[in-house]
């Protein structure tokens, strides 16, 4: 434990590379880890939901579906984004195109990933990566 925090302050601050994505490991929370879980599931139920949301309203956020055509759920914010976009002012509140929610959790996403791929190897944490089987009368059905 000492040896990991002493190697952490000499290793400083890790950096996430490329876009933020959450883990595939992503909601489990290792012994050892708690600390960083908290704080990274604190940031995603506030700044990042809220800045998803923001996104929803102006309708600059993706589809999960490819046929699915995204629309504003409020026109008027719609317009004031394209507005900002196309005069190219400074608008720091206003969301704009290919923004990442997940940006606003950068440093707790790193934080979280570098002590969950330590503490997923310990044998107290083996529990949490085990597969687990879904029957077939629970899966999706495939169309």
């Amino acid at each position: 434990m000492v040896l990991g925090r002493i190697r952490d302050a000499i290793q400083g601050k890790p950096k996430l590379e490329g876009t933020a994505r959450l883990p595939d490991y992503f909601p489990v929370q290792p012994k050892g880890c708690e600390r960083h879980s908290d704080k990274l599931f604190k940031c995603l139920a506030n700044e990042a939901t809220e800045k998803a949301r923001d996104m929803e309203t102006a309708g600059l956020h993706k589809s999960y579906y490819p046929d699915v055509k995204v629309k504003p759920l409020d026109e008027d914010a719609a317009k004031k984004v394209e507005e900002v976009a196309r005069t190219g002012e400074n608008a720091g509140a206003l969301p704009q195109a290919g923004d990442n929610p997940l940006d606003e959790c950068r440093d707790f996403i790193a934080y979280y990933k570098r002590c969950c791929d330590r503490a997923l190897k310990k044998k107290e944490n083996w529990l949490l990566t085990e597969p687990y089987r879904v029957q077939e009368e629970y899966r999706y059905k495939k169309s």
